[in-house]
Formats: structure tokens, sequence, C-alpha cells
């Protein structure tokens, strides 16, 4: 199932994408309209949806509404840094030990097709390609062998880096953190539909030139095992956003530099989970 939080009419719901259609969600009372609810309410929600799929029923044209990120505003968003092979080799770092995460601040999230802002302090703006998952149980001290089991799914992230304000602090959130610098999307595919997660196509373009082409298998650190270990420290929430890092081909480590202007593409495609596609504008 693709799930999707979307604008239509000036109100704003979950549903699903069925072809080139979503499926809304106000068609049954049982189901709310924001997505950390529903995935709250388990499987008996998904249910509810899957019978107003198979009803052919509140239907709109997937052109006719605007999606937003799947889950608009997450508790935490946590990302993984230094999570390829290939980029480890290009940033001439070394190979972690323990996964390194860090915490990008929720306000930054922004949907597919939402345009994504070029500070005006900094031109040290970078793409990064990843896949992201969604936590789907409330959940503590998770073994590796139960970690799927709280996934509600898998979408994409452009994880948008500036540079100069990453390195200014070891913990690299306000590079990380930037207003729209949080795409997301296009919508949330459940783990049904994703037979390995460890072996997804993922390649990022810019202005149609690409500039990433990996598989998640050269992940260091897989899915399962980083919810293992994040939840040995935190208490992991419906709606927590986890990335799993980028692979090779970024922005900073380009002859010359291949720094984001603005009026460019950002065009990041994974296996199953669409294309998510934001537009690069100048600050304000």
């Amino acid at each position: 199932m693709k799930l999707v939080t979307f604008t239509y009419q000036n109100k704003t719901r979950i549903g699903a994408v069925v072809g080139q259609e979503v499926v809304d969600g106000l068609g049954d009372v049982r189901l709310p309209c924001e997505m950390i609810a529903f995935l709250e309410q388990g499987e008996s929600a998904l249910e509810a949806l899957q019978q107003l799929i198979d009803s052919g029923l509140h239907r709109l044209p997937l052109t006719e509404v605007a999606l937003l990120a799947p889950i608009p505003r997450p508790r935490k968003y946590l990302g993984i840094g230094l999570n390829y092979a290939d980029h480890i080799d290009e940033t001439q770092l070394e190979k972690p030990e323990y996964p390194v995460f860090f915490t990008k601040q929720s306000y930054c999230v922004v949907g597919p097709e939402a345009d994504v802002i070029l500070p005006a302090i900094s031109e040290k703006m970078d793409y990064e390609g990843e896949l992201a998952f969604v936590i789907g149980k409330k959940c503590k001290h998770v073994s590796l062998e139960n970690a799927p089991s709280v996934i509600a799914g898998f979408m994409i992230a452009n994880d948008i880096t500036m540079r100069d304000w990453q390195f200014r602090s070891p913990t690299w959130t306000l590079g990380k953190s930037f207003d729209t610098h949080g795409p997301l999307g296009p919508w949330l595919v459940t783990c049904d539909e994703i037979a390995n997660p460890h072996n997804l196509n993922l390649k990022t373009w810019v202005d149609g030139e690409l500039r990433q082409d990996s598989n998640t298998q050269h992940m260091i650190f897989n899915c399962y095992e980083m919810v293992a270990y994040l939840s040995q420290a935190l208490t992991l929430e419906v709606g927590d956003v986890i990335t799993t890092g980028t692979p090779s081909g970024v922005g900073v480590k380009m002859k010359p530099r291949g720094y984001l202007k603005a009026g460019q593409i950002v065009k990041i495609e994974i296996d199953g989970l669409g294309v998510l596609q934001n537009v690069v504008v100048n600050e304000q």
C-alpha cells in the first residue's frame, strides 16, 4: 500500500495511491485525517483503508491533489552518517565502529515537488539521496529479530545539508536542519510491498545529470540493526523517521564542487518507492 498525506480543496487528509488515483481516506469515518494517528491504529486502520480501496469509491485524480510529506511533522527525525562504504571512500574518513546518528529538526520536512530554499547565508548546499523508514509501533529494547515488526514502511528522503554549517559543530544538527531541507515522499510504502529493503537501487539526478547510483545492499548498518541500536537508548515512537545514509556522489566531493544552485531540480528514485523531486529556489 502506498500511503499518502495530501491536500484537496483546502483540506488535508490521508489516503492511498492506486495507479493514477488517490483513494480519499475521508470516505471512511473510521479513518483519521493525520498519518501518525492512522499508523497508531495499526492493522484496523490498514484493513479499513484496504476495504475503501477495494470498493473503488472515493477516488481523486492524482494530478488534482497536492502531496505533502507522508509524515509532515515527525516526532523524531534521526539520520545516520557514513553508512555506505563508497561514501566513506570518497570522504576518506574511517569506517565507524558504531552507527553515527544525528538529529534533523522536524520543521525541515517538506513534501514532493515542494521548493527547497537556498539560504542567503551560504552557497554550500548539498543533496543526499537516501532510503528512509518510519516507525509503526512504540518500542524500546527491540531485538534484531523483532526489528522488522516495528517498521511501518519505507520512503525516499533527501538529506539536504549545508556543508559549512554541518562542520561548525560535531553534532551536525544545524547544518542538517535548515527550513525545507528535509524532503520526504512521495509516499510511504508499507513493508509488504518491499521484499528486501536492503537490495534497492538508489539514483540521484541534478538537472538530469546522474550524480548518485548505488544500491542499499552497500549499507554498513542495515535498517534492522539501526532499530535495535537506537532502541537501546531511545523509546522509538510511531511516526519517527529514520534515514539510512547516502552513497557516494555527493556534491561536496565533486571537482569542481557540485553544490546546488537556484533553479536546479533534484530527483531521487529508489526501486519500488517512486520518485522524490524538488526545485531549489533562492531565499526571499
